[in-house]
């Protein structure tokens, strides 16, 4: 069986270093390791219109703010699938019917689900498109048969929900979907970062987000006023690491060679990590060690971007191109669920003949 990667992003504004740690830069690493024959990238532009149906041109807008995204952080057209979502009709046939192999009971249960109703507070009033998010996924996912899937934690309950679909089609139809596994990031802290106030999620309606794109001097001004350990009020008191979002950065982003670069008072972050909880090391000398850190990862993709940025029409041609491949690849899929659940009527020259020859005998 091929090993088969699908993922992607919703196109409602420009992606952050959350986004980054917690899925672009692992899938440059996947793309790169020569381990998959097929990753499939998808700019889930129909699932942002759930929420945002009122405001297609927001939508519309960030298409290419993610492809610029994309491109600058090392994923290759010649290696991986970019494509949109809405330009694959065959995904919305798919969820279709897997919504007749799914109750409402169950996604009223999904815990992902449930939290993101609360968040948008669509509780009196849930568009049905968003209600049915899980089941589009799973269309998403099955389409490209792809066995792996990198998501965070966050993410789990939908994976799980997507094999509950796959399973219950393969019994009732036979063996025809494939069932995928989740791949979370191995560093923890990369799961979810925190927004740079704190607060428990990075937002773009929250401001807190610090964008790949943005620049080197709105960097700095964002990490600078970020959020630490409310109790260190004076360097010689005790500071709190567990929690802390400057800490929780510096686990994400932050090696051993940094710190020979641009803190070579200490080898490493565990030492950091140690002065910090017993007193005597300030926030502004951890928070200048860690902008010295994310410039270094971000100035590589910033300046990608703004090459990228001269060649808006050549980077709507490469989503166009890879929207065909995806297109043909889903509409295998489609034909092989079709053929399952005996539904395509004008391919299926047994019943046609079968029924010729009932007839005839009448």
């Amino acid at each position: 069986m091929e090993k088969i990667i699908l993922t992607g992003d919703r196109p409602t504004g420009r992606l952050h270093v959350g986004h980054y740690v917690g899925s672009l830069r692992r899938r440059v690493e996947l793309q790169n390791s020569g381990e998959y024959d097929k990753i499939f990238i998808m700019i889930a532009d129909a699932q942002a219109l759930t929420d945002n149906a009122d405001n297609p041109e927001k939508v519309r807008q960030n298409i290419i703010e993610v492809a610029l995204d994309y491109l600058s952080c090392g994923l290759d057209p010649e290696k991986s699938t970019l494509f949109i979502q809405s330009q694959v009709p065959e995904l919305t046939e798919l969820s279709f019917f897997y919504m007749n192999l799914v109750t409402v009971s169950r996604l009223q249960r999904n815990p992902t689900v449930k939290s993101e109703i609360q968040m948008r507070n669509f509780e009196a009033s849930i568009p049905v498109g968003f209600f049915t998010y899980p089941i589009s996924q799973a269309a998403d996912i099955t389409a490209f048969k792809a066995t792996t899937v990198p998501v965070g934690d966050d993410q789990l309950p939908m994976i799980e929900q997507c094999r509950e679909i796959v399973h219950k089609f393969n019994s009732v139809y036979g063996d025809t979907l494939v069932m995928p596994k989740a791949l979370i990031p191995e560093n923890e802290s990369c799961c979810r970062l925190p927004g740079t106030d704190g607060k428990a999620k990075m937002s773009k309606s929250l401001g807190n987000c610090i964008y790949l794109s943005d620049s080197e001097e709105e960097v700095q001004k964002k990490i600078m006023s970020m959020f630490t350990d409310p109790n260190h009020l004076k360097v010689s008191d005790p500071g709190e690491v567990e929690g802390n979002p400057v800490f929780i950065y510096l686990d994400a982003f932050c090696k051993d060679e940094h710190f020979e670069r641009y803190l070579p008072d200490y080898k490493n972050l565990d030492e950091l990590k140690a002065h910090y909880s017993r007193g005597g090391l300030g926030d502004v000398k951890v928070k200048r060690f860690l902008n010295s850190v994310i410039q270094e990862e971000l100035a590589p993709i910033r300046a990608r971007r703004k090459e990228l940025e001269k060649q808006i029409p050549e980077i709507y041609e490469i989503l166009r191109k890879g929207s065909i491949v995806a297109k043909e690849a889903a509409a295998e899929t489609l034909a092989e669920v079709k053929a399952a659940m005996k539904i395509n009527y004008f391919d299926d020259m047994e019943l046609i003949q079968e029924q010729a020859e009932r007839f005839r005998q009448l």
